[in-house]
């Protein structure tokens, strides 16, 4: 039944399938005014919903951004794809400036496969995979690329730690805070903005020499230092926060509006969800909202996990829609294949499953979702139940320093400061009845019987054919910081700015 979705389109496409996948960074399940968030400035996100289908229960492959973004354009999950640490048990990894890895070779991203269809792909905003020349968004499928290779952290001192940098395709365009300005004081940057003009130029360009296109908008104003242009700030009820949504949502309404003038609305896929859950250390002036969900992001809980998402395609998609499939972004790969009339890959295991059968035809597929934080399976969900192998909010250390990935939920027994192993009686919730997660079910409930004896054979099937990928997120060595590419300056010391020109150098092919 997995493979359901291949059996419903042709080996070639007759006109393929534009698709455009909009994923936010550090959005949360509540901030849309469709999924219940009470101020209602979302009217554009609110319309798509209106005309598409909403997913309630959409997930994120991790809590962190690099490993999902690592599986969105694999179908994989990161611990097969290699984005995860071995570095303390069940400690997340990410790609900070100083981290060597990234994407390895290996893997197939969806950018390349869809090259095998005819189409032209580019990525404008956040890449996040991997900052060494190796691991360039270029050398990865994208023909186009307009954005960074990491979040927009700073201002640094430019010289022992420059600022990051931001890419057109091969060359370096300048810098964050300096090009291009992010004002901390008032959170102005126009950043937003040049994001969105660079899609519609893309789209329309691509409308008009008849190429199917694949976008991939990964941009990050909903991520602390949060920003918004001035034209927004100060609009939301929200705050900060609010303003950079509404100017998302604004954004969203203009290239939809876009596709429709251009014509090929109904030819065009498209999926808007994020990258993993609010960040609640950043609220409430820097971070959104999970609904009613426990914690955020960094941890396993429905909060850290659970993504907003919204498909779009009219003239296919029935207007209204809402489905209660177990999505994952790892099925945005499997489902854009299935668009462009591609087979997946079959020399590797591939976690996404097509949700065309969903979408189209209003199918429930039933599989397990799967919960890893690093390289720990701290949790499985099965239909409405989710059992907790491992509880973990963040350390003890951490939390005396005020790092709370969980501010005002404590739930006794579950949001746990220590590494909480519950292998021999995982703690069940049923997530129809207790959403957020506060009321384990009786370990001698005939009802929590039957449960575990279902998701543990779903573990044991899971565990009994992983093959974990080589761990790229082991190693942080400052020696090695490219903030610039290799090539502006030797590697071997903290690279500086070069002398010369540094907002003239490239990154060797």
């Amino acid at each position: 039944p997995l493979c359901l979705g291949w059996a419903l389109r042709p080996a070639a496409a007759a006109t393929a399938t534009n698709i455009l996948l909009l994923l936010m960074d550090d959005m949360g399940w509540g901030d849309l005014g469709a999924f219940g968030e009470p101020s209602k400035e979302t009217p554009n996100l609110d319309q798509m919903a209106a005309e598409g289908m909403l997913f309630l229960d959409f997930y994120t492959a991790s809590p962190l951004c690099s490993p999902s973004r690592a599986a969105l354009l694999t179908g994989r999950l990161p611990v097969r794809n290699g984005f995860y640490t071995t570095n303390g048990h069940a400690r997340n990894a990410y790609t900070p400036q100083d981290i060597v890895g990234g994407i390895p070779d290996s893997e197939l991203l969806l950018p390349e496969l869809l090259k095998k269809a005819g189409y032209t792909n580019k990525i404008i905003g956040k890449w996040h995979l991997g900052h060494r020349a190796q691991f360039h968004p270029l050398k990865h499928g994208f023909d186009e690329w307009f954005g960074s290779p990491n979040c927009h952290f700073g201002p640094y001192d430019n010289r022992e730690r420059p600022n990051i940098p931001v890419y057109r395709d091969w060359e370096m365009v300048g810098r964050y805070y300096e090009d291009f300005k992010i004002d901390l004081k008032t959170g102005e940057a126009n950043l937003t903005q040049l994001y969105l003009q660079e899609a519609l130029d893309f789209i329309s360009k691509q409308q008009a020499s008849q190429q199917p296109f694949f976008l991939y908008w990964a941009i990050d104003a909903t991520h602390a230092p949060v920003y918004a242009s001035k034209q927004f700030l100060g609009t939301s009820q929200r705050g900060l926060y609010g303003d950079a949504v509404r100017e998302i949502d604004d954004s969203v309404g203009k290239i939809l509006k876009h596709l429709q003038q251009l014509g090929i609305s109904e030819n065009t896929f498209v999926f808007f969800t994020s990258d993993n859950g609010a960040a609640l250390i950043s609220a409430p002036k820097q971070g959104g909202s999970n609904g009613p969900f426990l914690c955020g992001k960094q941890t396993t809980f429905e909060g850290g996990m659970r993504e907003p998402a919204i498909a779009w395609w009219p003239g296919h998609i029935p207007a209204g829609g809402v489905s209660h499939q177990l999505g994952s972004v790892m099925d945005l790969f499997s489902t854009s294949l299935s668009l462009a009339g591609l087979q997946p890959p079959s020399d590797r295991q591939i976690d996404g499953i097509d949700l065309l059968p969903v979408i189209l035809q209003g199918k429930l597929i039933d599989r397990p979702i799967f919960y890893y934080r690093g390289n720990e399976l701290m949790a499985v969900r099965a239909g409405l139940y989710k059992a907790h192998y491992w509880t973990w909010s963040n350390s003890w250390e951490e939390h005396s320093k005020g790092i709370d990935f969980c501010p005002g939920q404590s739930v006794a027994g579950v949001t746990t400061h220590t590494q909480e192993e519950h292998t021999c009686l995982p703690l069940l919730f049923h997530l129809g009845r207790d959403p957020g997660e506060k009321y384990p079910l009786s370990f001698a409930s005939e009802e929590y019987q039957q449960a575990m004896e279902r998701i543990s054979g779903l573990v044991q099937q899971h565990r009994d054919t992983l093959v974990p990928g080589q761990p790229q997120l082991n190693v942080c060595d400052q020696a090695v910081m490219n903030w610039s590419p290799p090539g502006c300056e030797k590697l071997g010391k903290c690279l500086k700015a070069p002398e010369s020109d540094p907002k003239k150098c490239s990154w060797p092919h």
